[in-house]
């Protein structure tokens, strides 16, 4: 790796020439006033300036400029649609940011094999357009699925409401085509759900953009259920909602979807959406989605139902038409938007506990909320224990944010304590890589660190990211926040 002494003292006006050469002038961002758009991902709160922008629309083109920053040594980071939530696509000081958002094509649709070739700029919702109208869809389905996209999600291995069922990005990625960080193009996986030898497919999903970067994709599509019904529970307690939870899947009922709002994400989503769904005295809104045979579901639904009321459901509406249906998911499809409103700024974290765990961990979150006085909206996925606290505060107050990222990981450290995971489904990235010692130990840690070695042995490709650095998350926040950039003058 270069130090940054050579790299700021590196002659970009060559390098700017060379890539020009294979993206073309109008694939090149270097204009200082232009970098701020790629500064920082979902996180805001972090912010880099990258050294130059690149655009390809090829897998070829990628290839080429991986090879510039490989002859070059310098280091670059992977974009796609810049909404992710943990500082995984922040740009490094000088360095090259390869943003996929012109790789847009649908390449192929094999409706018969159930598979769908795309490459990585293509916007999660896409996919599902492109087949619904042959009774098939996509089925990861994050809440920014009209925005993010394909090549985010496999970097990030990206979940959604109905993972609870049908499972994260890994489980429908059959085949990938790469770059790896030497510029080389391999292709690993296939068409088919398995594959003999080693899980490589496994391995890249989820690698945050350390292992290169994936240029075409053969996604797994799935034919939409004969029936499908969501039911809204409101209860005076979360506790009662928790323990919903608990009953629902240890009665055999593996719902499609099954998500938890608390009272002040309630009033967020109605003060902002207005869907007159969400009661707003409710301690807690519990959204269940059942689907498959009608039969299944007509029964199901029933179930469900009577396990809530036994946990003290005060209402239960159910709703069988799409549109009913997309009125109920629209509250809890645009909570994070609501946030917004509730608060100048918000810190969203993102931890995995074991459902039995719901109610105890609520109540350590809301004992940290007033601790350290900001309010913790919490919006997750239920079904499977993905919670997505919000911590409210005003970035403008001096220090709030430390207070805040404080908070936020003390958040973590409970979810790893109780026999969970630093991360669901918006990956480790800047924001939480400090934390990994907390849940892995060094030979661990060293372990993930081969793998990388061999995919990247140089360390380019997004350096500084996953694994922890001897700073804290708090210190490298403040840098971050803090320090001006230049960028590259126009040439």
């Amino acid at each position: 790796m270069l130090t940054q002494e050579k790299t700021q003292q590196r002659n970009w006006k060559p390098i700017i020439k060379e890539f020009e050469q294979v993206v073309g002038k109008d694939g090149v961002v270097r204009r200082k006033e232009e970098l701020l758009t790629y500064e920082c991902d979902g996180l805001t709160s972090y912010r880099q300036r990258p050294g130059l922008v690149v655009l390809p629309r090829t897998t070829e083109q990628v290839s080429e400029a991986i090879k510039i920053c490989d002859r070059h040594e310098i280091p670059w980071v992977a974009r796609g649609a810049g909404t992710g939530l943990s500082g995984g696509a922040l740009p490094l000081e000088n360095c090259v940011l390869i943003v996929t958002a012109l790789m847009r094509k649908v390449l192929k649709v094999d409706l018969e094999n159930q598979r769908v070739v795309v490459q990585p700029g293509v916007i999660n919702n896409w996919v599902t357009q492109t087949v619904s109208g042959a009774g098939f869809y996509y089925a990861p389905d994050p809440s920014s699925q009209i925005i993010c996209s394909i090549g985010g999600n496999v970097a990030e291995n990206s979940g959604g409401v109905h993972c609870l069922k049908y499972g994260v990005t890994t489980n429908h990625v059959l085949g990938l085509k790469i770059v790896l960080p030497d510029g080389s193009i391999k292709e690993i996986g296939g068409e088919i759900p398995e594959m003999p030898g080693y899980d490589l497919t496994g391995i890249f999903v989820g690698s945050e953009g350390t292992l290169g970067i994936a240029t075409e994709i053969t996604l797994r599509i799935l034919k939409a259920p004969e029936a499908v019904c969501v039911l809204l529970a409101d209860f005076t307690s979360i506790e009662d909602a928790g323990a919903a939870v608990s009953d629902i899947t240890s009665a055999g009922i593996i719902p499609a979807g099954m998500e938890m709002m608390d009272n002040l994400s309630i009033n967020a989503v109605e003060d902002v959406v207005a869907t007159g769904c969400y009661p707003r005295d409710a301690t807690a809104v519990l959204l269940v989605e059942i689907d498959g045979l009608q039969v299944e579901v007509n029964t199901n639904k029933e179930r469900v139902a009577a396990i809530c009321r036994q946990n003290g459901a005060r209402n239960i509406t159910t709703a069988s038409d799409a549109e009913t249906r997309l009125k109920l998911w629209k509250g809890r499809k645009a909570a994070f938007a609501a946030a917004g409103h509730l608060s100048p700024d918000y810190y969203v974290q993102d931890g995995v506990i074991p459902r039995t765990q719901l109610p105890s961990v609520l109540k350590e979150i809301e004992e940290l909320s007033a601790k350290y006085g900001y309010r913790v909206a919490n919006v997750f996925h239920a079904g499977d224990g993905n919670l997505h606290p919000l911590v409210l505060y005003d970035n403008s107050i001096p220090g709030a944010l430390e207070e805040v990222e404080e908070l936020a990981g003390e958040i973590l450290k409970i979810c790893v304590r109780v026999g969970g995971s630093l991360t669901g489904e918006h990956g480790i990235g800047s924001d939480k890589k400090c934390y990994m010692s907390d849940m892995f130990n060094e030979v661990d840690l060293e372990t993930m660190q081969w793998v990388r070695q061999v995919f990247n042995p140089k360390g380019l490709a997004n350096p500084e990211k996953l694994f922890p650095t001897p700073r804290t998350c708090g210190e490298a926040a403040n840098a971050m926040k803090t320090k001006q950039f230049e960028g590259i003058e126009a040439f």
